[in-house]
């Protein structure tokens, strides 16, 4: 089973400067951009704006780049905002000064997210993903009822890692692009196991198609949520356990009617049939009808 949504909205609490440019300018810049996804981590921004009450630029040409971030321009300059995947694809180098504190932030499980403008890398944010009390409820509860949990995620493998240990995550897939999630899910299947994939975002649905079983949070984008085959209209993990045990306690109701219908369909159809008339003993076909299971 896949178990991606494991974090709260992540809170954006540490930044570096590495052009000189003031904080407050970085950070408007990059939430005038976000305003329009949809992604946690740009949600996260725009939150830290509102909160420093700052007026957002309108983004033009916004367009999400899978798995990179976003880009927009604003006031006739290109923006780009996401994570070290942007950086590869544009080809640019982080700083010596900086590669450090981005080595540190990643261990203690921190997403980095850089600022592009014109081609040129302004400044970095660090944002802390703050794992649910619910998200180390639900593995506890899907571990002792047999379930394996693996995350598919497009964070960095330091804080893909990070998660794991901490909520106990049997296996992860890190900086994975959305079109190879369900790449991920059939390897899954290739080693025999059955998926149940639980996803909420557009990056998600191919995945959730792909799984055996797609569950989609009731909180998650149309495309998600019209994927699945089972929605949680509650953004709660813990719910996943209550659909197995549920599916449990169905098949074996399911199975008890079969074995009593059929050994009731052996007794009364032979003697419905008068198999034992000569001895005086005769089913009404339409006291069955109105017993039949």
């Amino acid at each position: 089973m896949n178990q991606h949504n494991h974090c709260t909205l992540p809170e954006l609490f540490w930044k570096t400067s590495i052009n000189g440019h003031a904080e407050d300018e970085i950070l408007e810049l990059a939430a005038s951009l976000d305003s329009l996804s949809e992604h946690p981590i740009a949600k996260a921004v725009v939150a830290k704006a509102k909160e420093r009450k700052f007026s957002l630029k309108e983004p033009k040409k916004f367009e999400a780049l899978k798995g990179k971030g976003v880009k927009a321009f604003i006031e006739g300059k290109e923006v780009l905002v996401g994570g070290p995947a942007l950086l590869e694809s544009m080809g640019i180098e982080i700083p010596a000064e900086l590669s450090k504190q981005v080595q540190d932030a990643g261990i203690k499980g921190q997403t980095i997210i850089f600022i592009v403008k014109e081609q040129v890398l302004l400044d970095t944010m660090a944002l802390a993903d703050i794992i649910r009390e619910e998200s180390r409820e639900a593995i506890h509860s899907l571990k002792k009822i047999g379930v394996r949990a693996t995350m598919i995620t497009g964070d960095s493998e330091d804080v893909a890692k990070w998660v794991s240990q901490e909520l106990g995550i049997n296996e992860y897939f890190a900086r994975i692009l959305p079109h190879q999630k369900s790449e991920k899910v059939k390897e899954l299947q290739n080693r025999g196991l059955k998926v149940a994939m639980v996803g909420d975002g557009i990056n998600d649905a191919p995945a959730l198609t792909q799984a055996d079983l797609g569950i989609a949070i009731g909180a998650g984008t149309n495309v998600a949520i019209e994927s699945a085959g089972i929605i949680l209209v509650k953004n709660d993990p813990r719910d996943i356990e209550k659909i197995i045990k549920l599916s449990k306690i169905t098949y074996s109701k399911m199975i008890q009617n079969i074995f009593w219908a059929t050994g009731y369909n052996v007794v009364a159809l032979p003697l419905a049939a008068g198999a034992l008339a000569f001895k005086g003993i005769l089913q009404s076909l339409r006291w069955r009808r109105y017993l039949c299971l």
